[in-house]
């Protein structure tokens, strides 16, 4: 089992994948129709959601006529698809859209959460998790205790020494941090501990605001990603997460739309000292919860 697992493999041969493709001038839809395969497993293999064959790199790089050499390159790339992360453990329990992210989060040297609901998984408490994943009415309560315990799972990417932990940036709303839940004055607390430690720098975005399209756009991630030995970073990538999937959005202009949202946040929450202060303030007045 490794820290990252197979998610950057994956997306680095769907990436390369899919630009052979066009180059070729090649649909997803006529290249699934000569390889035999449905659209739904060209689009999960151009995606980076799922491992790959050898054989089936060699028959798409036929199709598309790559080189000899880069067949070879894509196909040892293929093997690495392969890789399993800690959390395929869970993968019962896990949806596969998610186990994507999980991989690219432990992967990320930078993510930018803003998050206008909750506080977010890698800074939340075991009992505020518990409570959230209780409440989804899809979710078995028997699995309730698994999904808990891949999200304090998750937050060791945080603390690890080697790789260097992700810089960790997130901008909540005020609303998110008044909203009472059960233990909101631990979470609160400890939301202020991670702070103070370095673990996250964390911002809040005042109830006294005024209106903004990034207010308005709903919840996202921003994860950029680091170089790894001779091959080129990952491109940054927006993870914005619905209540039956996520998009993965990787293009220059959808990623310059969300770092224009990110700066519009930061023009209207208050500072990290301020921020903080104002965490601490509500976490005293939820002591008694």
């Amino acid at each position: 089992m490794t820290d990252v697992g197979s998610s950057i493999p994956r997306r680095q041969l769907g990436r390369i994948l899919r630009q052979a493709r066009e180059q070729a001038g090649l649909s997803m839809e006529a290249a699934g129709t000569d390889l035999e395969w449905s659209r739904s497993t060209m689009y999960r293999i151009e995606g980076g959601q799922a491992a790959v064959k050898a054989r089936d790199v060699e028959a798409m790089c036929r199709l598309y006529g790559t080189s000899d050499e880069m067949t070879e390159a894509l196909k040892k790339l293929a093997a690495e698809t392969k890789a399993k992360g800690w959390w395929h453990a869970y993968g019962d329990t896990l949806p596969a859209w998610f186990e994507l992210y999980v991989g690219l989060e432990a992967a990320a040297a930078r993510l930018r959460h803003w998050e206008p609901a909750t506080i977010p998984g890698l800074l939340q408490t075991r009992e505020y998790a518990e409570h959230l994943l209780r409440s989804h009415p899809d979710i078995p309560p028997r699995e309730v205790g698994r999904l808990v315990e891949v999200r304090i799972e998750r937050q060791k990417i945080l603390t690890r020494r080697k790789p260097e932990p992700p810089r960790l940036e997130v901008i909540v709303d005020e609303g998110v941090l008044r909203r009472q839940v059960p233990g909101m004055g631990r979470q609160l607390t400890h939301l202020h501990a991670q702070t103070a430690a370095g673990v996250a720098s964390v911002r809040v975005v005042p109830r006294s605001a005024p209106p903004s399209f990034a207010l308005t756009g709903g919840q996202f991630i921003i994860l950029e990603f680091p170089s790894i030995g001779l091959r080129t970073p990952e491109p940054t990538t927006v993870y914005s997460e619905s209540l039956t999937g996520a998009l993965y959005l990787d293009k220059p202009a959808e990623v310059a739309t969300y770092a224009k949202a990110w700066r519009s946040l930061e023009e209207v929450a208050f500072d990290l000292s301020r921020s903080a202060d104002l965490i601490a303030a509500i976490a005293k007045e939820m002591s008694d919860d």
